[in-house]
């Protein structure tokens, strides 16, 4: 199979390492996130006219009509740089509802994000769900034409930056049924709507939503009543293969990093890189990075595929990359020394971001377990 990129991909790609080059070195990215807003609306407006916003959105809508590979290519990037933009929350999660959403809810809502007006989070995780997408307590109860928007929502990722959320909750049926649970766009600014803000480990940000008798409009209901469940697996699956992508950018960077330090770091008279325990352990860094590489190529290219294969594509994905995540950001850790967990240096940083992917919709284990149950 070719797995070679076209040369409008490649372009993409060249775009991408400019506008990074250009806006985001290591130091430029302390800044922002120790600024007041802890993003930079500068970038997300470059984003906007670079036609970056709108990858994944069809020509109809005002988007530049790509898939699942060039997301991918954007996310890999974006890894490398570490870019802290709430890219995959608005783009491919909330973009993802919305491609499929109503052609007035299209028309009234892609535009606002493919031009950088408004940032959107998807606000589904739930303190006692874990990584269960069906076990959902917040819950709509219908009035006439009007809902009221009741519960929690936990580690809502981007949503201190956000102007609309997309929220599940439970229409009909028990917590854990599949069937029962709708999807809502929610202004963000709506009554009874309230965050609690904080910074994550990797130095994005989430918050803590509650919802105290919301009143939501039903034409802000996102496909059919209590029919939610297989889009937001459709979707999330989508995200997942996302972060893979945003991931194996990132080890790229550790392995690069790992052996030009071990190449010049010198101990007993000569460089530590030529020490063969150590030059295993690389061998083995780079290998998990290449396994990495080619189950994300396999996910993204079978999103389009039936459920069970795209399913079990997701999950086995997730499953290299928390593992290779684990190993590669521990041993980049390791053969840097302290200095490798020390906030001057990006190697630490890097490993912070490839633990938070970990663990975002399913550690490991969650993974196996699902892909198994799939087979």
């Amino acid at each position: 199979m070719d797995f070679s990129f076209s040369e409008e991909q490649t372009l993409l790609r060249n775009t991408i390492q400019s506008f990074l080059q250009d806006n985001y070195d290591f130091d430029s990215r302390k800044a922002i996130i120790q600024s007041e807003d802890g993003m930079s609306k500068e970038n997300w407006q470059q984003l906007a006219e670079l036609g970056l916003l709108g990858v994944p959105f069809s020509e109809a809508d005002g988007g530049l009509d790509f898939g699942p590979v060039e997301t991918m290519i954007v996310a890999e990037e974006f890894g490398k740089g570490l870019v802290i933009e709430p890219y995959i929350q608005t783009v491919v999660t909330c973009g993802g509802f919305l491609r499929r959403a109503s052609e007035s809810q299209r028309q009234e809502h892609l535009s606002k994000i493919i031009s950088g007006e408004e940032i959107w989070a998807f606000a589904h995780a739930e303190p006692q769900g874990r990584f269960n997408l069906s076990d959902i307590k917040v819950n709509a109860s219908k009035n006439n034409d009007e809902y009221s928007l009741n519960g929690h929502k936990c580690v809502v990722s981007g949503a201190p930056w956000a102007q609309k959320l997309i929220v599940s909750a439970r229409t009909s049926g028990d917590q854990s049924d599949k069937d029962g649970i709708s999807l809502f766009i929610v202004d963000k600014s709506a009554e009874g709507v309230s965050l609690r803000d904080y910074k994550t480990v990797d130095g994005s940000m989430a918050s803590e939503v509650t919802f105290e008798n919301v009143k939501i409009d039903s034409s802000s209901i996102i496909g059919e009543e209590g029919k939610a469940y297989n889009l937001i697996e459709l979707v999330v699956d989508e995200t997942i293969a996302a972060l893979c992508a945003e991931a194996i950018g990132a080890m790229s960077v550790l392995n690069d990093a790992t052996v030009e330090y071990c190449k010049t770091r010198k101990q007993f008279g000569q460089p530590i890189g030529k020490f063969q325990v150590l030059q295993h352990r690389m061998v083995d860094m780079f290998m998990q990075y290449e396994q990495s590489v080619s189950m994300t190529y396999m996910v993204n290219l079978k999103l389009s595929e039936d459920e069970l294969e795209r399913r079990k594509a997701a999950s086995g994905a997730k499953v290299q990359i928390c593992n290779a995540s684990k190993f590669i950001g521990q041993s980049a850790v390791q053969l840097h020394g302290g200095m490798g967990m020390t906030d001057e240096l990006n190697v630490g940083h890097y490993f912070k971001r490839l633990a938070m992917i970990e663990t975002q919709f399913g550690n490991a284990d969650h993974h196996l377990k699902k892909y198994s149950s799939a087979s």
